[in-house]
């Protein structure tokens, strides 16, 4: 536990727009590229595909990513130890020759990076059962 009480673990979010129809080509994206944040310290990676998402009428997760009508959304999220092994996974992991876009041949990234919103999390509750 951190200070406080409060869990001393770090949590990278993320919401992104792919293909509706793309669920497969994304889940095999996900395995490939979690795999090289595990190697680098993150502790529990979450890849989860819309399938109760309401629009709303002013804000909803569609409208945070400019999803079209022929797109879903994918909220994700990487658990780390804690905030300094996030960092220094995070640099490996961007370092790493495995994430160089040239590198994967003809196999374009299954949705637009461009229109992903993420951020890093310090966790204040963490309830488990």
């Amino acid at each position: 536990m951190g200070p406080e009480g409060a869990p001393s673990s770090y949590v990278d979010g993320f919401i992104l727009a792919a293909p509706a129809d793309g669920k497969e080509a994304f889940t095999d994206f996900a395995a490939t590229f979690d795999a090289i944040f595990m190697e680098y310290g993150a502790a529990r990676i979450i890849e989860a595909w819309g399938d109760d998402v309401p629009h709303g009428t002013q804000t909803d997760f569609f409208r945070a990513v400019q999803a079209k009508e022929s797109e879903n959304v994918a909220f994700s999220w990487i658990e780390w130890p804690d905030k300094a092994s996030r960092d220094a996974g995070t640099k490996q992991v961007m370092d790493d020759p495995r994430m160089d876009p040239a590198s994967q041949g003809d196999t374009p990234m299954p949705f637009d990076g461009q229109r992903m919103v993420y951020g890093g999390f310090t966790p204040v509750v963490d309830l488990r059962a």
